[in-house]
């Protein structure tokens, strides 16, 4: 039950003056990101201020990206939550407004035990029908799926087939690697490390990066996944500084600010993000033009 293969983009939320969502931003984005080659909609995650949206809203949204992506490839909508109720609320409504597959992060600052993380992705799985990805990101949360958890929760729930790993950890997805050994779809959640995850076994990347340089980005993992390492590696090095720039401040507020750049939306985030300041926000830009995005 193989969600994906290559570059999904964690979409950034296009939002007016007044800090309502811009649908018309929205749909030219999309259509953007799915001309330019990329092969999944992550709609509402970190990147999309879902914490900064009520439920009834993340719905909307995701109900939006469904109708206008209207099938030409997958859209996973964020439906984690810091309680396990919420979490299962997204998901069943979620599923209903017609997403593809759900990415769910670990419950953020309840710090849960691993035997809670299995009963929370366990009640979650079992209760929709569609594909979901783990995301496991303790840098923002506080917990971590340890892999062996991680296996445990995918060899016990069908619909748990991947996992979005933005640890840090390269020897941990090794592990995590070695043991899953093919029951767990695992993606990058670290545009900085997409080469070593997919040397790694790895099936693609759920892509900042992607917002920028949606066909680099698939072409990165394509190209290994093709045998061509040096080509994809090639890529990888050149982006490098973009990269690091897109994450010089918390994530999203540099890449809103690189869309915004290129014309796709406002340089608006929702408190208590902030916009980027302005040295900044002029380093990504001159290493956006640099690397010829701008």
């Amino acid at each position: 039950m193989s969600i994906f293969t290559g570059a999904g983009v964690a979409l950034v939320t296009p939002f007016k003056e007044d800090l309502s969502v811009d649908y018309d931003q929205l749909e030219k984005f999309i259509d953007f990101q799915i001309d330019n080659g990329t092969d999944s909609i992550i709609i509402c995650g970190t990147s999309g201020e879902a914490s900064t949206m009520s439920h009834d809203e993340q719905i909307e949204v995701v109900s939006a990206c469904v109708s206008h992506v209207n099938g030409r490839i997958p859209v996973i909508a964020g439906a984690g939550a810091n309680c396990t109720d919420e979490a299962l609320n997204l998901a069943k409504r979620s599923e209903k407004a017609g997403a593809d597959g759900l990415l769910v992060v670990t419950p953020y600052y309840n710090k849960a035990t691993q035997k809670g993380l299995e009963e929370y992705y366990t009640t979650v799985g079992n209760s929709v029908d569609i594909p979901i990805i783990m995301y496991n990101v303790p840098g923002r949360t506080g917990t971590n799926i340890q892999p062996a958890t991680a296996v445990k929760i995918a060899k016990s729930v069908d619909n748990i087939v991947a996992i979005k790993e933005a640890s840090g950890d390269i020897g941990q997805v090794a592990t995590l690697a070695a043991l899953a050994d093919g029951c767990l779809d695992i993606y990058s959640g670290n545009d900085d490390q997409v080469v070593p995850l997919l040397a790694l076994g790895g099936k693609g990347v759920i892509s900042v990066l992607s917002n920028v340089a949606p066909r680099e980005t698939h072409d990165m993992v394509m190209k290994f996944l093709d045998g061509d390492v040096k080509g994809s590696l090639d890529i990888q090095l050149k982006y490098m500084d973009v990269i690091h720039n897109l994450f010089s401040e918390v994530n999203p507020i540099p890449a809103k600010r690189a869309v915004s750049e290129m014309g796709y939306c406002r340089n608006i985030v929702r408190r208590p993000l902030t916009e980027m300041e302005e040295d900044h926000a002029q380093v990504l830009i001159n290493a956006m033009k640099e690397a010829g995005i701008l």
